[in-house]
């Protein structure tokens, strides 16, 4: 059994790795031109003033405020083919900032 474990850790790792740089790209080309910016009031990366509410809420009701729209943010932001899972992926790494 441990032998077992050693590809299913690795492979583990390796899809959250995945999903950190799928979300990296995603936020790259769909997010990050507001964010940086703070285009209609967007959070800006590392601003922990402007995330601490958010992040307390948690990931999952980021992602729906992000599947939702707010504000001056359209629906799935600027990601209409982005799926749930590549938008948390994008939350998960612009939080991580």
């Amino acid at each position: 059994m441990i032998k077992q474990l050693g590809p299913i850790a690795i492979a583990f790792l390796l899809s959250a790795t995945y999903a950190n740089a799928d979300g990296q790209v995603t936020y790259a080309k769909h997010c990050k031109g507001c964010h940086v910016a703070g285009v209609g009031q967007a959070p800006k990366p590392g601003d922990q003033a402007a995330w601490q509410p958010r992040i307390a809420k948690g990931v999952d009701a980021m992602v729906q405020t992000v599947i939702s729209g707010k504000g001056a943010m359209p629906p799935k932001g600027t990601c209409m083919e982005c799926d749930e899972a590549a938008l948390t992926s994008a939350v998960e790494w612009l939080i991580a900032q």
